[in-house]
């Protein structure tokens, strides 16, 4: 059962959804520092935010992140996802050239295919302990 902080409500419902997503680098190239992920949380927490979205926990590697993300029933999952990845594709590039001039024929930072899986399964609490065991580049 899900704790009770997380139950979330909207007009005519009570709700605890949350999606594990999975975003990988296009040519799943080795480019992410320990700063460009620093920096991917906050352009993504920003996006949750203006979704009404919380974002629980974020980590990743070099070459992908992991989100866990809780979301209200009204959001289709697809329509976020498309916007975490142009936004923060759109702004790490901007920010950081050397990921510009690493991409320069593709224009973009992310494959074009993502993980999305429900969580409901495993425990939150496993799956927060999994996302935050990923080996951060230093």
């Amino acid at each position: 059962m899900a704790e009770y902080s997380d139950i979330r409500t909207g007009r005519h419902c009570v709700f605890v959804l949350h999606a594990h997503l999975v975003f990988v680098t296009k040519f799943r190239h080795r480019v992410f520092t320990d700063a460009h992920l620093t920096r991917l949380e906050e352009i993504m927490r920003a996006v949750c935010t203006d979704f009404e979205t919380g974002l629980a926990e974020f980590n990743g590697e070099n070459n992908h992140v992991h989100l866990l993300v809780n979301f209200p029933p009204k959001i289709a999952l697809s329509k976020l996802v498309n916007s975490l990845k142009g936004v923060s594709s759109r702004r790490m590039r901007q920010e950081f050239p050397e990921l510009a001039a690493h991409y320069y024929r593709a224009n973009k930072l992310w494959s074009g295919s993502y993980f999305a899986g429900s969580v409901g399964g495993a425990p939150i609490s496993v799956l927060r302990q999994y996302i935050e065991q990923q080996n951060r580049p230093v």
